[in-house]
């Protein structure tokens, strides 16, 4: 018996992580498929006139088991990889392609969708089930339903090599970031840097066998080297090496597969009648097209970039007076340390001890219960991927609402960054509400012998971030797994996790949490309030850094003919020179390393970040003008997450908000 094709038997139907081994996926995958065309032939095959029922809905609530063991293999794949897993999904993604593409290009089951279409005024159809019918049908559409034969077998392949593809980027970075190591034996090396990470340095060497320190390019390891090192040189090579991450001419460089993505997504949209990749993409966008991106960006970056110089001008002084004559990218975060010392008296390692893990944890968990009613209680009864893992019941009003696992410290199988993803949608069924399992994924440092896991305080919003993902998702109340909790636009996504960081400048709220973890003392409350004033520290040149991602990202996508004659370095330096406010180096290059855009789902999508910025800025805007924790706000805010992709969001936000967001909401808090 193969315990993946079984109904998990669990608390919940919770993934059976405990009795997974790796030769059960394979033949899971192959079992699975074959059920779900079982399922599509039923619906095809039905003699019945086709409805709405027996054919859209049908399709919505299909291949339930088969997405449950997807998401279990991907979320792992991710979290607690290995050469086993990367090796399975090798040859699992090409499986999954051609059977969406089979789906997507199934005549007799298209035909019956177009007829639904055709006829939806017969239905008596409430505003889910419409937007349910719309996105099907379009869905297909853009899978290729309307081509001819040749052509979708062209798409099905250009799918499966885009799969393949992608994949493989993803594992040159993580394999690229694994590496690289710089082993240091003599302390002066590491002036400057705390005793809590020279402690997480010296774990990291005796856990490869060596004495003295061992830096990675992990973040954790990282970020603190480049913003603590008084050592320049040492700065410099650590950044280099971080800099040259799949882009070395080794074995996981990535400018080839970067060309050869970019050349089959172009392939992919004028095969479907689309002028390029982000004219595909933006199609399903709150955005709608390429120019309006464009223009959105540009519009910021000619507000934002004054603001950015007159940030360098002042770390350029600083440098100066250490004799630098020509500050450079690895000297930034040095030096905007130094400086927001300087004005707020504040550092990381100063404030961490205010910030233990649980503590934090335990205030976003009290948020959500102030705002939405939810309440969180640790379970040890189900079963964990790795020991790391929490897991907890989230319950509303006392009633299970979902299953909430977090996973918060780096490991070697484990990918860099932080992301929230499921286990299993939300949807209504037979009269019953199934709920969702929500998983949030941290790399933060983990705790010593003698010292809890301390975050620094970018550290506590990237974990609000995600948890407002997490909530999106815990929340979702809709009837169809395909619309519910982050189901919704790209460039709308960004909203539920942007506007829950905002919270954490906020002094009446961070009092309740900001405790020292040795002696129950309170941050401070000069200290709380220089937090709420560093908000926009560095304001400037962040937006410039996210504006150079955002436009590099939109000229990959709709200029692609250009990378014939030039290098993806050239590329890279033409498409960010307008956002650049240091010296760019010849030898490093951060689109091989761009998994956001070439392995995640960011293409020609990247500017959704600042565009759901002005979206949370608009939102807390209304909070702040009515009381952070006002109930009837936050109520109405509740529909907005709860709704998932049920709705057009900029309808769904005028519903909450009474009007469209303003840009001006953004600039005011980001520049005053």
């Amino acid at each position: 018996m193969n315990i993946l094709t079984e109904k998990f038997n669990t608390p919940y139907h919770s993934a059976p992580f405990n009795d997974i081994k790796n030769e059960d996926y394979l033949p899971a995958f192959k079992e699975l498929i074959q059920k779900s065309e079982e399922e599509i032939d039923a619906i095809v095959n039905n003699p019945e006139e086709p409805t709405f029922e027996n054919v859209i809905e049908a399709l919505a609530y299909s291949g339930e088991q088969l997405d449950a063991v997807s998401n279990i293999f991907f979320n792992l794949n991710s979290a607690e990889t290995s050469d086993e897993l990367q090796q399975i999904a090798q040859e699992v993604s090409p499986i999954l392609t051609e059977y969406s593409s089979k789906i997507s290009q199934n005549e007799a089951l298209f035909n019956k969708i177009k007829k639904v279409y055709d006829e939806k005024e017969k239905y008596n159809l409430n505003e889910e089930q419409q937007m349910l019918l719309n996105e099907t049908y379009k869905g297909f559409v853009r899978s290729g339903a309307l081509l001819n034969e040749e052509d979708k077998e062209k798409l099905k392949k250009i799918s499966m090599d885009l799969s393949l593809k992608s994949l493989q980027f993803g594992q040159n970075v993580l394999a690229s970031t694994n590496n690289y190591f710089k082993h240091i034996t003599n302390k002066e090396d590491l002036a400057g840097i705390p005793d809590a990470i020279l402690e997480q340095y010296a774990e990291e060497a005796k856990e490869r066998n060596l004495e003295g320190w061992v830096v990675t390019l992990q973040y954790p390891s990282y970020i603190p080297l480049m913003t603590y090192a008084e050592n320049r040189e040492l700065r410099k090579e650590i950044a280099l090496a971080n800099g040259k991450k799949s882009f070395d001419g080794g074995e996981f460089d990535n400018q080839n597969l970067i060309k050869e993505l970019l050349t089959l997504k172009q392939q992919k949209s004028e095969l479907l009648g689309y002028k390029d990749y982000a004219d595909y993409v933006l199609e399903e966008r709150m955005a709608k097209s390429p120019t309006k991106v464009i223009d959105f960006l540009n519009e910021l970056l000619t507000k934002a970039k004054p603001y950015a110089e007159k940030e360098i001008e002042e770390l350029k002084s600083l440098a100066k007076a250490d004799g630098i004559d020509e500050i450079q990218g690895y000297d930034h975060a040095f030096y905007a340390e130094k400086l927001r010392k300087a004005k707020y008296d504040l550092n990381d390692e100063e404030l961490k001890p205010y910030f233990p893990l649980n503590q934090v944890q335990d205030a976003v968990f009290g948020l959500a219960n102030t705002l939405f009613g939810l309440t969180f209680e640790e379970r040890n009864d189900i079963p964990k991927y790795h020991e790391d893992v929490k897991v907890y019941e989230v319950k509303e009003n006392g009633e299970y609402k979902s299953l909430l696992y977090v996973d918060y410290f780096p490991r070697k199988g484990k990918r860099a960054g932080a992301w929230m993803t499921s286990y299993k949608n939300q949807y209504k069924k037979d009269g019953e509400n199934s709920r969702p399992h929500i998983s949030i994924v941290c790399n933060f440092s983990k705790p010593t012998k003698d010292t809890p896991s301390l975050l620094t305080f970018q550290e506590v919003t990237t974990l609000f971030h995600e948890f407002g993902h997490a909530l999106h998702g815990m929340l979702a109340n809709t009837q169809y797994p395909t619309l519910s909790g982050t189901s919704v636009k790209w460039d709308f996504v960004e909203l539920p996790s942007q506007f829950l960081e905002n919270f954490c400048y906020e002094p009446e709220f961070l009092k309740t949490f900001a405790k020292h973890y040795k002696t129950g003392e309170v941050l401070p409350d000069e200290k709380i309030e220089k937090i709420a004033q560093s908000k926009n520290f560095m304001e400037g040149y962040q937006t410039m850094r996210q504006l150079g991602f955002g436009l590099l990202d939109m000229n990959y996508h709709t200029k692609v003919g250009e990378l014939e004659n030039k290098t993806v370095k050239e590329f890279e330096d033409d498409y960010t020179k307008a956002t650049q406010l240091y010296p760019v180096n010849p030898e490093t290059a951060m689109s091989p390393s761009f998994s956001h855009i070439f392995q995640g789902g960011y293409s020609a999508g990247y500017y959704s970040y600042k565009w759901a910025e002005v979206l949370d800025a608009d939102a807390f805007q209304y909070f702040k003008e009515n009381g952070i924790f006002n109930p009837e706000i936050a109520a109405k805010y509740k529909v907005l997450l709860s709704s998932g992709g049920t709705k057009d969001p900029m309808e769904l936000y005028k519903n909450f908000r009474g009007s469209e967001p303003k840009v001006e909401s953004l600039l005011k808090r980001a520049f005053g």
